[in-house]
């Protein structure tokens, strides 16, 4: 693929924090390279904003290999960009031309709040995961390998829910800021496991009440989660997720939980 390079308009959502008023600023980034990572060009930006005594813009990263879920960021309208997915930090720019104008923008979700920026507060799915994504464990001797089959089906079907990252695109795509892929993923990669039994019932009554503390809204199957998702989570988990829920209520196993 032949390397080139291209200026850019970037139009930035700049807030203060979550209880500013937010605004786009419009900036000029020259010369990126089409191998450029999406996260990449920002940080060009925010040198040339700093060399120019101007505060540089907050966003989130870690990894940078698509597997910690921390670039959630909108870009021309997606969660994550254009290509299906790919997280923010995957993007290159050679998806992009000389001349193009970028708009990026943070989750918009009551429940993820904006720290600053780009930066969202996604601890949310922290308190979601702490209110029942765990098992019982025995910390004694160490378990043998492979003493609990499990049915080939069910441990693939677990292994492609346990892909969820936890980065939000689901939420940030849905137009109810729903939270019903992200809380079913974590749901059923445990409920399809011999080691998620002790909790099953309780712990999808507790995650699901958690989430609608948290203000996430209801899902009405649009399926914006599951298109944006950068891994590929599937609506068959929500699927799941309301027959788990169904099926603890209707057994009373829930109650006083």
């Amino acid at each position: 693929m032949q390397h080139y390079t291209m200026n850019l308009t970037l139009k930035v959502w700049r807030q203060k924090n979550s209880k500013s008023q937010g605004a786009f600023e419009t900036f000029q980034v020259k010369d990126i390279s089409s191998e450029m990572s999406f996260l990449e060009m920002i940080d060009v930006l925010n040198e040339q904003l700093v060399s120019e005594g101007k505060e540089p813009i907050a966003f989130d990263h870690d990894c940078r290999e698509g597997i910690c879920g921390m670039c959630s960021m909108y870009i021309n309208g997606r969660a994550h960009g254009p290509w299906h997915e790919t997280t923010t930090c995957q993007l290159h720019m050679r998806e992009y031309k000389n001349g193009d104008t970028i708009v990026i923008e943070p989750w918009r979700a009551s429940a993820f709040p904006v720290i600053k920026d780009l930066a969202v507060d996604r601890t949310a799915f922290d308190r979601i995961i702490a209110a029942g994504g765990y098992i019982s464990v025995n910390t004694g001797n160490a378990v043998d390998a492979n003493c609990l089959p499990v049915e080939k089906q069910q441990a693939d079907d677990a292994f492609a829910a346990a892909t969820c990252i936890g980065c939000g695109a689901c939420v940030a795509a849905c137009p109810n800021a729903s939270a019903m892929l992200f809380v079913s993923a974590k749901v059923s990669h445990l409920a399809l496991l011999p080691q998620g039994e002790p909790e099953r019932k309780k712990r999808v009554v507790n995650m699901i009440s958690q989430m609608d503390t948290e203000g996430f809204g209801s899902c009405t199957n649009i399926g914006a989660c599951e298109a944006e998702c950068p891994k590929g989570i599937s609506l068959e988990n929500i699927a799941r997720l309301n027959r788990e829920y169904i099926g603890s209520m209707l057994s009373g196993s829930a109650t006083g939980v």
